[in-house]
């Protein structure tokens, strides 16, 4: 368990809570790498992730939604689709290795995303076009799964496709983001609760650190444009927890 590092861990949590909610998203994918980085038992990762997702997906989609950049008309085809899979995904127990590999996998396409989206070169915006149901239906089914079964939110992946398919501008991205995660997060949790997993009553500090910075964070980011200086930094750690687990 985490007992033994729950001092650095709350203030790590609050540091990616405030990166992360300044875009939309929970931190699921950082907290793993702390928790990596730290040595924490894979099987605690991911209940530990999801259940601190929830807090901070909470913060996060209030503060954009208040912000008037949430749209229910592009998020529930995803929803609808993405939350059952979430479920199923939580459900699934991996052994070890294949486990440290998947979250390892997860990691480092994280890094990947974070890192283009901070040295891509900028250009001429486009009208957004949402998706057409039967895709956005199939892509919220595909990312809840993943979501569950790898202890994410789905947000790290759902992000950089809308972005890259031009389905909405970044504000109404990191809102869609933060509604999407709160759901996977809560139904993959519901999942591997289903399996027998109990928190830590050190899971309530952390938590309350990850919410504190998520908190400064998505009141930042709801309003102006994303740190992306520190999101490059913020790659640089992924890459390094997600090279380690999988090599």
């Amino acid at each position: 368990m985490f007992e033994d590092s729950v001092a650095i861990l709350a203030v790590l949590f609050l540091i990616v809570g405030a990166l992360y909610a300044s875009v939309g998203h929970a931190g699921a994918s950082g907290y793993l790498a702390v928790m990596a980085l730290v040595g924490i038992q894979a099987a605690v990762m991911r209940p530990t992730a999801l259940s601190i997702n929830v807090v901070v997906a909470t913060i996060a989609f209030a503060h954009f939604w208040r912000a008037g950049h949430f749209s229910m008309r592009l998020f529930w085809p995803f929803a609808v689709a993405s939350a059952p899979a979430a479920f199923l995904g939580g459900t699934i127990q991996l052994p070890a290795n294949p486990l440290k590999m998947a979250i390892g996998i997860v990691l480092l396409l994280t890094a990947a995303r974070m890192a283009w989206t901070a040295l891509r070169p900028p250009r001429e915006p486009k009208e957004p076009r949402p998706p057409s149901l039967p895709l956005a239906l199939g892509c919220g089914a595909v990312l809840g799964f993943v979501s569950g079964i790898t202890g994410t939110g789905g947000g790290i992946f759902l992000s950089p496709l809308m972005l890259i398919m031009n389905w909405a501008g970044m504000k109404r991205t990191a809102a869609t983001s933060a509604a999407f995660i709160l759901l996977n997060s809560i139904f993959g949790l519901v999942g591997v609760a289903s399996q027998g997993w109990r928190p830590s009553p050190a899971l309530a500090v952390l938590a309350l650190a990850a919410a504190v910075g998520g908190w400064v964070g998505a009141a930042y980011g709801s309003r102006r444009a994303a740190p992306l200086t520190l999101r490059l930094l913020l790659a640089i750690v992924l890459l390094i927890a997600g090279a380690k687990l999988v090599a």
